[in-house]
């Protein structure tokens, strides 16, 4: 089995989860602070827009952001004109791809987190004169941490397993592109079985230490403390 193929779709993929985890991280925690605290017509649908990606076929979900972000958009063109380069087909395509399907974990787990903070708490803090980014800062996200972890490392463990709609987006270009998950099937299709078991005992591991950080950090788990 050639090693140096084994590489770069595994380096690729943890970078592409990592970049992509923290950025969905930021919106989606900015998202669920709002929407914990905002009242308005039409925030319902707004939420169920949010959640929309974690029910949708990751191969839709890819062929609304290559239409959206293809050379012929105006989104793909401006990006175009700033980079001088396409967004598709490039390595940046795959985070965008991550970033879109791992958000609605990301935004429940902070929802949740957020909404097992006591409001007296909160009202209390603003009585005492502190503004709304000291409260986030120094009470809503201490006292959410474990929600904060958890939405990250699932947002991490979306983002390294994503497979459809990075495909569509961002293709399977070798050295370029091509992350764990299709390479993964590139190898199977072409009877590389080896490389194939390889690369699954990989992501299959980071899986499974993901999965064991975030045991019993549940934000539920939280509130059934005494």
């Amino acid at each position: 089995m050639d090693w140096t193929a084994f590489w770069p779709p595994v380096l690729l993929s943890l970078r592409v989860a990592l970049l992509a985890a923290f950025i969905s991280l930021l919106l989606g925690t900015a998202a669920a602070r709002w929407m914990s605290r905002a009242r308005f017509r039409g925030k319902l649908l707004l939420e169920t827009a949010f959640l929309l990606p974690l029910v949708l076929p990751p191969t839709v979900v890819g062929f609304v952001l290559l239409v959206v972000f293809g050379r012929r958009s105006w989104a793909g063109r401006l990006i175009e004109d700033l980079f001088s380069a396409p967004l598709v087909f490039s390595w940046w395509a795959a985070v965008v791809a991550a970033v879109v399907v791992s958000f609605p974990l990301v935004y429940q787990t902070m929802k949740t987190g957020f909404a097992g903070i006591d409001p007296e708490l909160e009202q209390a803090t603003r009585s005492a004169g502190a503004s709304e980014r000291q409260l986030l800062a120094y009470v809503a996200l201490p006292l959410a941490f474990r929600s904060l972890l958890a939405a990250l490392v699932l947002g991490f463990a979306r983002s390294l397993g994503e497979f459809g709609a990075t495909l569509m987006i961002a293709g399977n270009i070798p050295g370029v592109t091509q992350t764990v998950p299709t390479a993964i099937y590139v190898a199977v299709d072409s009877g590389q079985t080896v490389m194939a078991w390889a690369w699954t005992a990989a992501i299959v591991l980071f899986s499974f230490f993901l999965l064991l950080l975030t045991g019993g950090r549940s934000p539920a788990g939280e509130r059934s403390k005494p």
